[in-house]
């Protein structure tokens, strides 16, 4: 890592092995500015990221993550896909961390506490924050590399994969091309129906249910939580069945424990990886159908109903066993859901609703009014507007170009994503049966043959690419 990393004019904080993991990185900080588009202020703070430079070679390209709304180091740990093809393309690696989430805090533990601090969280923001650290970067490099960038490809998974897209969109001129994988960068009022994720979580409960009633034991659940909790006996039993953490003594405690299950049905679809995973929380392979297992008997009674989805949500809530209580104020695991909403309540309205055929959920409406109302009290903001993401990134009439958009079918996400396009250098990998930016993850022996092939044919395109820019150099 020596050949790069005594270049670079940032503090070296520590060298991190991951526990378990053959992945090793330095962790650096770069100060960056607080406010890219102001000038008013010359307020900074530092920006979190990590490098290996084990493979590269000058005029070898960076592969550069752009990091999500969480630890820049999860994401690490769970991006197989880049550490393994690095070497083939004597590439270096850069995992930038977002800001406001991992340690970069901006503000540091005041960086949550009301809207003047919060207010300088946007993907926006944190576009320009990535393209700071690469022009420092290939600054540094460019001293011992006769004043030469090297190409940069972009990686990224989820909103972490919009990012990707939208920083090849927005800076084309510091990335060369992005892989985005799971990137829902549809999923907005006017261009994806309100309802494709909640029905798409239903479908993959009913291909994962044996007998087909695992699907309508989740439905009948949530009458079943509204009965019981009628009486304080209820609630009681419902506590103590749940090993929740906290007693369910108000209505706005019975709406946290609806949210979270709700929430916990929701997600699991997500990571329905074919092996054991930890990259939300601790889960085994085929999730779904393991939660499934305890609910594909008919049950007609609410208690015994509530017991078998007690030890469904389990699967998800302590499948290793050593969680000593169920809180529903954490369900997210290693996402920072609270950073998330700010964003989903500002700058990335994605319209969520459920309709009356649903398998699992009842019935609810997109109320874009009460969604702001609700952000209000939430973060004392709401979104100016309901497309304010389509006006910054151009929607479905953006002009993407070396682009490659992969999404897995069973992905809950993938019908906000990019599934065709008819531009020659964007390329569109639909993988049917993938959940959410499986492609990204290490090789595991558990893998679809269609994964692996996915996976090849992005290492194929990066090289196609990377020949023709230094052709062009």
């Amino acid at each position: 890592m020596a050949v790069l990393l005594c270049l670079l004019l940032v503090t070296v904080l520590t060298t991190r092995d991951i526990s378990a993991s053959p992945y090793s990185y330095k962790t650096l900080t770069l100060s960056v500015p607080l406010d890219h588009f102001s000038y008013r202020s010359n307020a900074t703070f530092d920006l979190r990221y990590l490098v290996n430079d084990s493979h590269w070679k000058p005029e070898g390209p960076i592969f550069f993550y752009t990091g999500n709304e969480g630890d820049i180091e999860v994401f690490a740990q769970n991006t197989g896909l880049m550490w393994e093809i690095a070497p083939d393309f004597n590439a270096m690696l850069v995992f930038a961390e977002h800001r406001y989430y991992g340690k970069t805090m901006p503000f540091q533990n005041k960086s949550y506490s009301d809207a003047e601090h919060l207010g300088y969280l946007s993907s926006t923001q944190a576009l320009a924050d990535f393209a700071y650290l690469l022009d420092n970067i290939q600054t540094n490099i460019a001293k011992n590399n006769k004043n030469k960038p090297v190409p940069v490809i972009a990686f990224g998974g989820s909103y972490g994969g919009m990012l990707a897209a939208w920083m090849r969109l927005k800076y084309p001129w510091v990335i060369n091309g992005a892989v985005a994988s799971s990137a829902p960068i549809y999923q907005f009022q006017g261009l994806t129906p309100c309802n494709t994720y909640s029905n798409l979580v239903a479908d993959v409960f009913n291909v994962s249910s044996k007998t087909g009633e695992c699907p309508k034991n989740i439905k009948r659940s949530w009458a079943a939580i509204r009965n019981i909790t009628t009486t304080k006996e209820g609630r009681d039993w419902l506590t103590n069945e749940w090993h929740l953490c906290a007693s369910l003594n108000s209505t706005e405690d019975l709406s946290k424990l609806n949210d979270a299950v709700k929430n916990i049905f929701s997600v699991v679809p997500m990571i329905n990886y074919p092996y054991p995973t930890e990259f939300l929380m601790p889960v085994p392979a085929h999730p779904v159908r393991e939660m499934c297992a305890h609910l594909d008997d008919k049950k007609t009674l609410d208690m015994d109903l509530l017991t078998a989805i007690g030890k469904a949500l389990s699967v998800y809530t302590n499948y290793t066993g050593a969680t000593k209580c169920f809180n529903v104020n954490n369900t997210n695991g290693n996402i920072d859901g609270n950073g998330w909403d700010f964003q989903a309540c500002t700058e990335i309205v994605m319209p969520y609703c459920v309709d009356n055929a649903n398998g699992i959920f009842e019935p609810e409406s997109w109320d874009f009014p009460k969604f702001s109302n609700d952000c209000i009290q939430k973060f004392g903001v709401s979104a100016k507007r309901e497309d304010y993401a389509i006006l910054n990134y151009g929607g479905k009439d953006a002009e993407y170009s070396n682009i490659i958009f992969t999404n897995g079918l069973l992905d809950p996400w993938s019908p906000g994503g990019v599934l065709n396009s008819s531009s020659t250098s964007v390329y569109t990998i639909v993988i049917p049966d993938a959940a959410h930016h499986l492609d990204l993850r290490a090789s595991n022996p558990g893998d679809p043959d269609t994964v692996k092939n996915a996976r090849t044919l992005i290492q194929n395109i990066l090289h196609v690419w990377l020949k023709s820019i230094s052709n062009n150099v």
